[in-house]
């Protein structure tokens, strides 16, 4: 007994509407893939990200002090200017470095990102408590303390830096304009520099 014979499926023309959009689905989806892919790739590429403009400004292993952001001009984009804001451009091939930054009246924060600019860690001052004090280090660095070290997991925080180099950004909230210059004497008492 011969078998029923199936219905042929036809692809749909350029002309017709179906065929207008597969091709409009199809454009979609090249143009959203290349538009991620731009974004993604964007600080791997560029020439001036935010290490190579502060290089600049100051050595590694010290923190300096940013002016303040106006509207013709920021040290770094995007600058809020509600913050007074310092970095330090680390490398960690001279050793590890310690971070020391005392809170100051409101809210203080230390963030840390790589040369390309990724960000790997963040502490407030509302989780450490009077002063933000860590060590950053690389791995191989960590992996070559002594394990019977007398200094508790409390007593000292050691943050894993993924790079040899990177950033240090440090903001300080200033709650009225009055207190600018107070909150810029405290942060001056921060310090960033390599562990002896």
């Amino acid at each position: 007994m011969p078998r029923p014979a199936l219905p042929r499926l036809s692809r749909p023309r350029l002309g017709s509407p179906a065929g207008v959009l597969l091709a409009a689905a199809f454009t979609l989806v090249l143009a959203a893939i290349a538009h991620i892919v731009s974004i993604l790739a964007m600080p791997a590429l560029a020439e001036r990200n935010a290490y190579a403009r502060l290089s600049e400004r100051t050595d590694s292993n010290v923190l300096v002090m940013l002016p303040d952001a106006t509207p013709q001009e920021a040290a770094l984009p995007m600058m809020d200017p509600a913050f007074v804001s310092a970095v330090c451009l680390y490398d960690l091939s001279e050793g590890p470095l310690k971070v020391r930054v005392p809170a100051t009246s409101d809210y203080t924060s230390v963030s840390f990102y790589t040369a390309e600019g990724l960000a790997f860690y963040a502490l407030s001052d509302q989780a450490a408590g009077k002063v933000i004090e860590l060590d950053l280090m690389t791995p191989s660095q960590k992996a070559a303390l002594p394990e019977d070290e007398e200094i508790t997991a409390a007593d000292r925080l050691v943050i894993e830096s993924p790079s040899q180099e990177g950033i240090v950004a440090v903001r300080a909230f200033v709650r009225a304009r009055g207190m600018r210059e107070l909150v810029r004497k405290q942060l001056d008492a921060a310090s960033c520099s390599t562990a002896n």
